[in-house]
């Protein structure tokens, strides 16, 4: 795209606070942002080639409160993106991420996470850091195992779905906030799947469609009636 194009979306930014760059073919993050690091609320770069974040650059957007790089090609992200103190939102979905930075649990504003669509093996330790977190998806990455960890975890909902998982902890039915359990099209058999989850949790929506067991056995499991409890009243509360 041309500069004088790019100029054009720098200075609609600049009143709005909202800078969005969808489909461009972008393969690096606009150096013409800098101009903004005080005023930009939302960047929305998704759908381009981005390979990596400029560490100089990423960590100055001290009001940025949404960020969304879908459809790129990170596979890393930097440190200095921990230093975005408000960010509210931030969607990676569909990159090549491996791993989070070791600081990310400073994104300590943060209420909804998405990292669909990446290469996470393992559930990151530093999203229990996270107290404001309400939604986080973690879909369709390669995750085997649920460690003792998740028990810290201030979500609401978790989306594991499409991952690889047999093993989920007992303690993720310790989790304070969590009411909505995706789990569904995983390795699990239902001997894996902690009863506490249906008989002593907050979970009032668990899916697990699609593991290796057949649902109507679920149902036969210790605490199920327990689980439709909670089910039914929420159920009743969005009607």
């Amino acid at each position: 795209m041309g500069n004088s194009a790019l100029r054009a979306h720098v200075e609609t930014a600049q009143k709005t606070g909202v800078f969005q760059l969808k489909d461009r073919g972008l393969t690096e993050f606009p150096s013409e942002l800098q101009k903004l690091t005080s005023n930009l609320r939302t960047i929305d770069l998704s759908n381009n080639k981005i390979e990596s974040l400029p560490p100089m650059l990423i960590g100055k957007f001290t009001l940025l409160k949404s960020l969304s790089l879908n459809n790129n090609k990170l596979t890393v992200l930097p440190d200095e993106l921990c230093n975005l103190k408000k960010l509210e939102m931030l969607s990676l979905n569909n990159n090549h991420l491996t791993e989070l930075p070791s600081t990310f649990g400073q994104l300590s504003a943060l209420k909804t996470l998405s990292l669909s669509g990446n290469r996470l093996r393992a559930l990151p330790p530093q999203l229990c850091s996270l107290r404001h977190l309400d939604v986080m998806d973690l879909s369709k990455n390669q995750i085997r195992s649920i460690p003792d960890i998740v028990g810290e975890l201030q979500v609401i909902e978790l989306n594991l779905n499409q991952n690889q998982i047999s093993q989920i902890s007992v303690k993720i039915s310790c989790c304070p906030r969590l009411k909505v359990l995706r789990l569904e099209e995983n390795c699990l058999e239902l001997s894996m799947l902690p009863q506490s989850i249906l008989s002593d949790s907050q979970i009032c929506l668990l899916a697990v469609e699609g593991n290796l067991f057949e649902i109507k056995k679920l149902r036969e499991l210790e605490g199920y009636d327990k689980y439709m409890e909670r089910f039914t009243a929420t159920k009743k509360k969005f009607a």
